[in-house]
């Protein structure tokens, strides 16, 4: 395991690379003017142009600029904004707002979407079963944002039972609707494609032959059926979380959430080319780490797996 484990480390090095640099060409290479704008109506005076293109190194080649964004970045320096402040400071004071809801709204989806789903593909076809089809399709077919305005005015506004946006510290327990909102399409994904996942092992060969050696349902279940079954599960939860972290930025904007997702949206709307490229080199690096985990996490679910 440790060998294999230290293979795809490296085996991340040469993907970590590609990515980044594709996303540092389509956000510098794009074409248009990154300075316009800054100076109100009038523009930019050319000496001012002039100085901040050889400070973030735009009369480079792209390759050189790359490489150089890569050395700070190596390092632990995101580089800094227009207005000189640095992108590391803001990420990390927007970071740790999105992490905390992105686990919350990860744990929601998790349990709640195994709980249904498990309970529906061990008994398909009753009543509970075709109430979580039908309560996950009108979960994916709402917008998400429509969901959180709901929330927001029903349980905030007119039921006072929450809190209408989130306070400056976000503490876990008020993240709880947000989270909710931010993970319900997944939640509905985790759901049907663990009642799937169940419904097709329950009539496999090894579940068969554990029920014919007259193994008590319980363990036939816990042990072999749900193991086998939460293998595209976890895929799919391992993959989501940086999706969630990404994908927030209209629930934060709902419940006005000072985190990653609207300091991306306030960075397109700007132009901030170092802030929107050290945040996706962050998702980034999340991602890799997460499908290194999933892929770890197989060999615990499924003993036939083996790593060398």
């Amino acid at each position: 395991m440790g060998r294999y484990v230290l293979r795809r480390l490296l085996q991340l090095v040469p993907v970590f690379i590609g990515t980044t640099f594709l996303i540092y060409l389509l956000v510098w290479a794009l074409p248009g003017d990154p300075f316009a704008g800054k100076c109100g109506e009038r523009a930019c005076p050319d000496a001012y142009v002039t100085r901040m293109r050889e400070e973030f190194n735009l009369d480079e080649n792209v390759f050189v600029q790359y490489f150089r964004y890569l050395g700070n970045l190596l390092q632990g320096d995101f580089g800094q904004t227009f207005s000189g402040t640095s992108v590391g400071e803001l990420i990390a004071n927007a970071y740790p707002v999105t992490v905390r809801l992105a686990i919350v709204a990860l744990l929601i989806e998790g349990i709640i979407g195994l709980i249904a789903g498990i309970l529906t593909g061990l008994r398909s076809g009753g009543f509970l079963d075709n109430l979580v089809l039908v309560s996950t399709l009108f979960l994916i077919s709402i917008p998400v944002f429509v969901t959180g305005y709901v929330l927001q005015t029903v349980l905030g506004l007119r039921l006072g039972i929450i809190n209408p946006t989130v306070s400056s510290e976000a503490g876990f327990g008020e993240l709880v609707v947000p989270g909710f909102v931010l993970g319900s399409l997944s939640m509905a994904y985790v759901a049907r494609l663990t009642r799937t996942s169940i419904a097709e092992n329950s009539r496999s060969d090894y579940v068969r032959t554990a029920v014919a050696k007259g193994l008590e349902p319980r363990r036939v279940v816990g042990v072999h059926l749900l193991r086998n079954s939460l293998i595209p599960v976890v895929t799919f939860l391992g993959v989501d979380l940086g999706s969630l972290m990404g994908g927030a930025i209209v629930t934060e904007g709902i419940f006005n959430i000072r985190g990653i997702g609207g300091l991306i949206f306030r960075s397109i709307a700007t132009r901030e080319g170092a802030t929107v490229t050290g945040v996706v080199v962050l998702l980034v690096i999340v991602y890799l780490l997460m499908n290194l985990l999933v892929d770890v996490l197989y060999a615990v679910l499924d003993p036939r797996i083996r790593y060398v």
